[in-house]
């Protein structure tokens, strides 16, 4: 159950390596993302939003990610960790 207790999303700059620390998070810029610093340790779910109209970045597999995906403007790509493989399965 979620309530006012559960920190806010935070915004940080898109890069190879990101740690987030709410389970959304807002990216800026065009880098894209390969390793995902996981912020729990067992199964979880992020959300990542890019917030830059016309942006490039995506994921790649060259770290946990198990696909790539491309980031749509404004919308939110969902991503499950599966410990068992120590990858993120991203939703497109």
């Amino acid at each position: 159950m979620q309530s006012q207790l559960q920190p806010n999303p935070v915004t940080m700059a898109a890069a190879t390596t990101i740690a987030p620390s709410t389970f959304i998070t807002f990216l800026t810029g065009t880098t894209s993302v390969a390793t995902i610093t996981p912020p729990v340790s067992g199964q979880h779910m992020l959300c990542l939003i890019s917030t830059d109209t016309g942006t490039t970045n995506a994921t790649v597999t060259t770290g946990n990610i198990a696909i790539v995906s491309t980031f749509v403007t404004k919308k939110a790509l969902f991503l499950a960790y599966d410990p068992a493989t120590a990858k993120y399965y991203p939703s497109y």
